[in-house]
């Protein structure tokens, strides 16, 4: 693909002067990072330059973030370590490599610890698919700020460099579902240096070769996709106050390239002696509004107290992540501020060649024996194929990671992939599990228009409607769908990711060629909800979209004379769902006859825009004002197991619940045995046991910490 000259980095990923060339020439990686001073003595080092400590079991897979960042690191010279799930209960565990040369870097994993660890519901799990025999608790809760304090024991002088999901959407002061309170941008409760967030190879690259060089950490406050804690706001930046909601910090309008500027502005130069009576005027580069300007975010304090201030600074936070054109944002915590730096530039295509074809060993660090992953055992042939959302769901939370603008690899390197897959996976019986990433079919889509997508803040590209700048164009998917069928020794290539529908109805090339090709009977899809209500607090397209799509994959399933069906998938009790409708959505589901097995109830991840939604109870989607849009909100254990117990309405065990929801709402008209009524009647069994008793939501067992308020803790009977 061609790249943006206005996203276009000051220096290319690979672009850096090896830091020991003569150790990291061509064939010279190790065939896994070491893990132990055994491994690193077998390599013939006598310390690490970086040691990257993970919440995840250590799989050397590009699907996998200490992989990437860890191979990504040692391709520009750097010997690099690994410590999978250390025990955090002391520093010991810590100072197992010995001490880096230059940082730890530290992430909690390819999950947030918290969701990882705990349902929807707070209940604590017991598994963990990315722990070698699926086994829980082998990372704390909030993983990246006890690990980094830990890191801090062990090597006191040591700088700790923070990234991740669990950091990145942590980076301001944001509402915290499990202790139900907002806290401070996790850089604080860390104490870590610089926290990284996003995609973190061009920052991370950059702060090791800086640190490589002899810089001082805290000098590195400007580089972009970091957090970091300053005094005061950097020399030279202008701020916006944006403190207070109302008065949301304006941004100038984009300066007209081809206005003449008046000729007293302009810099009179002469032509060379032969052309002396001609005098060209050359304009001064007028700096672009939100160069070297900061938005003053509301201070911690003050986010933490009011909900709508809390709200409107999400809605700044949300506006300013268009690498192109982000401001820096600040917020005050105490006597301290976090500087928020502009996202980092998204990687070209040859750069995102160049990070998937690195050395990986495609496999689980022989030290797990034959305990199975069941991350990796899900991911081991599937492929990413780009980075990147510009979907805009609010209650998803790639776009506030992985940014709007995708990154897409080249059909070479995702065929060299394949090819790879096919080579070196044991057992591998032909089949490609998946060729996407975020989404299904975003591959090689972007704004049709340099300057609209170094400049634009809307939160969706695609909601309320398609902009008429994206481009829909799935030729490049279907091309990429074409040629990795034709592999030699590929039988068949599924698709697992979730499509966007609302796009491939835009091409129903897209359609045929994946009902023809690539659905093993089954198509799982996403339209989360079926009534407007929710849907627009979902930044979801409505029905429509869907309808249009099951009636292109039907025909074109049965034009290949395959029986195929959709799988749809839906939230529960998201932000702006109203009992009555959970209970059209049910009746929606029995009349296409579809029973769900597994149901989601919303999760309020950090950052996400429905969290915000959630947490305050307004529209933070527009403009926050005294009239902001007061939201219903399904919130408390019973509400939430209500709506969850609807969605699964052919579960026996769920029929008392409905039945009394449906008495209470007015609509015992729906409890019956018809195809149109939800519920059946009670038994006469079902009679005789409940006589003289109300429906009790059935309790369970809570997972407690020190942190879990008293509201969520069980109630003695």
């Amino acid at each position: 693909m061609l790249a943006n000259p206005l996203l276009k980095p000051k220096q290319s990923l690979f672009s850096y002067p090896a830091y020991r060339p003569e150790e990291f020439g061509q064939g010279k990686a190790a065939p896994f990072l070491p893990t132990s001073k055994k491994e690193m003595k077998k390599l013939g080092w006598d310390s690490c330059d970086i040691i990257v400590v993970t919440g995840d079991a250590y799989v050397d897979h590009p699907s996998f973030g200490m992989a990437v960042i860890g191979r990504m690191l040692e391709a520009q010279g750097f010997r690099v370590g690994i410590l999978s799930q250390p025990d955090w209960k002391s520093k010991d565990g810590f100072m197992a490599l010995g001490k880096p040369n230059l940082f730890f870097g530290v992430t909690s994993g390819n999950m947030d610890s918290m969701i990882n660890r705990y349902t929807a519901e707070r209940r604590l799990r017991t598994d963990d698919a990315y722990t070698a025999g699926d086994i829980g608790g082998k990372r704390p809760d909030r993983a990246v700020t006890v690990y980094t304090q830990r890191c801090k024991e062990a090597f006191k002088d040591i700088p700790v460099i923070i990234g991740g999901i669990e950091a990145s959407l942590r980076r301001i002061a944001h509402y915290d579902y499990w202790s139900d309170t907002v806290k401070r941008s996790v850089i604080f409760d860390a104490k870590a240096d610089i926290l990284v967030y996003g995609n973190a190879e061009r920052p991370l690259v950059d702060i090791a070769h800086r640190l490589a060089n002899g810089e001082d950490v805290k000098s590195m406050v400007d580089i972009r996709g970091t957090v970091v804690i300053q005094k005061t706001a950097l020399p030279g930046w202008k701020g916006v106050d944006s403190t207070v909601f109302d008065k949301m910090g304006k941004i100038d309008p984009i300066a007209n390239p081809y206005a003449i500027e008046d000729s007293n502005c302009a810099i009179k130069t002469a032509e060379p002696a032969e052309a002396e009576t001609k005098v060209v005027l050359i304009q001064p580069a007028k700096p672009k509004p939100w160069e070297k300007v900061y938005v003053k975010l509301p201070p911690f304090e003050k986010v933490k107290n009011d909900k709508m201030h809390y709200a409107h600074a999400s809605r700044i936070l949300h506006q300013e992540t268009n690498p192109g054109c982000a401001r820096a944002m600040a917020q005050q915590h105490g006597d301290r501020m976090i500087w928020v730096n502009p996202p980092a530039y998204p990687l070209e295509t040859d750069e995102m060649d160049g990070v998937f074809d690195l050395p990986y060993a495609r496999v689980p660090h022989p030290s797990y024996g034959d305990a199975k992953i069941p991350a990796y055992d899900m991911i081991k042939t599937s492929i990413n194929i780009m980075r990147g959302c510009f979907g805009g769901c609010s209650f998803c939370s790639i776009t506030e990671h992985e940014g709007r603008i995708i990154q897409s690899r080249s059909e070479e390197s995702i065929i060299k992939e394949i090819e790879n897959i096919r080579d070196k996976v044991p057992g591998f019986t032909g089949v490609i599990s998946d060729l996407g990433g975020p989404t299904a079919n975003m591959y090689k889509l972007r704004c049709k228009s340099d300057k609209a997508e170094s400049t634009c803040r809307r939160l969706s590209c695609v909601f309320p409607d398609i902009c008429g700048h994206m481009d829909t164009d799935h030729e490049p998917t279907i091309n990429l769908y074409r040629k990795a069928r034709e592999v030699k020794g590929i039988k068949k290539v599924l698709i697992a990711s979730g499509v966007r529908y609302d796009l491939a109805v835009e091409d129903p090339r897209y359609i045929k060629e994946l009902a023809t090709h690539h659905v093993g009977g089954y198509l799982k899809i996403a339209p989360e909800h079926t009534e407007d209500g929710p849907l627009k607090k979902m930044m979801k397209p409505g029905m429509g979209s869907y309808d249009k799509f099951k009636e292109l994959f039907d025909k074109y399933s049965k034009e290949a004379g395959k029986k195929q069906y959709l799988i749809p998938y839906f939230i529960s009790a998201h932000p702006g769902t109203t009992d009555m409708d959970m209970v059209n959505l049910a009746l929606w589901l029995k009349s296409n006859k579809f029973k769900l097995d597994q149901v989601q109830n919303f999760y309020p991840s950090p950052m996400a825009n429905a969290t915000t939604i959630y947490h305050t109870g307004v529209d933070s989607l527009h403009k926050i004002t005294q009239k902001s849009e007061k939201v219903t909100v399904p919130k408390g254990a019973i509400q939430r197991r209500l709506h969850k117990a609807i969605l699964r309405y052919h579960d026996p065990k769920n029929w008392p619940q409905i039945r009394e929801a449906l008495k209470k709402m007015g609509l015992a008209r729906l409890i019956g045995n018809s195809p149109k009524q939800l519920v059946p009647p009670e038994t006469r069994d079902e009679l005789k046991r409940n006589k003289g008793k109300g429906f009790q939501a059935r309790g369970g067992q809570r997972a407690l910490t020190k942190n879990t308020p008293a509201q969520f803790k069980p109630k003695r009977r």
